[in-house]
């Protein structure tokens, strides 16, 4: 769809604003695989420092009662500015999930948000908060 309105407006001559890293990306295998952002190899051909925080299914109650506890969750953020970078995930719902991190990441949010947010329990949205305990505990 948001392929369609950015082709409309461009046909058009209409204002727009588009970020291609914006776009989230989800491929509805089982398990569900979804990113948005920049990919650990692009961070690393870039040159610019990042650091992980992950979160695996195994870890939330969601996952536990909903009978799959194989997927994961995966944040990139700038060690420095805890800016986030980019966001993949894998297992049950991930296509879902990943919105969170992408209203995060447009809106330039950090790894502090996640820290902080209160997230439903249980949900596997609660996986953004163990990640970004995860990773913040590196540092």
């Amino acid at each position: 769809m948001e392929q369609g309105r950015l082709a409309t407006a461009h046909m058009f001559g209409a204002p727009m604003r588009h970020q291609a890293y914006q776009l989230p990306y989800g491929i509805y295998t089982i398990p569900e695989i979804a990113m948005i952002g920049q990919t650990e190899e692009q961070l690393t051909a870039a040159s610019i420092p990042y650091e992980t925080g992950v979160a695996r299914y195994e870890e939330l109650a969601k996952a536990e009662m909903l009978g799959d506890r194989t997927g994961m969750l995966k944040v990139l953020f700038d060690p420095e500015t805890l800016k986030l970078l980019g966001i993949h995930a894998i297992g049950q719902r991930a296509t879902e999930i990943i919105h969170i991190g992408q209203a995060v990441l447009t809106f330039g949010g950090t790894m502090e948000y996640f820290r902080d947010a209160v997230f439903n329990y249980p949900t596997l949205a609660e996986a953004y908060k163990v990640a970004a305990l995860n990773g913040l505990n590196k540092l």
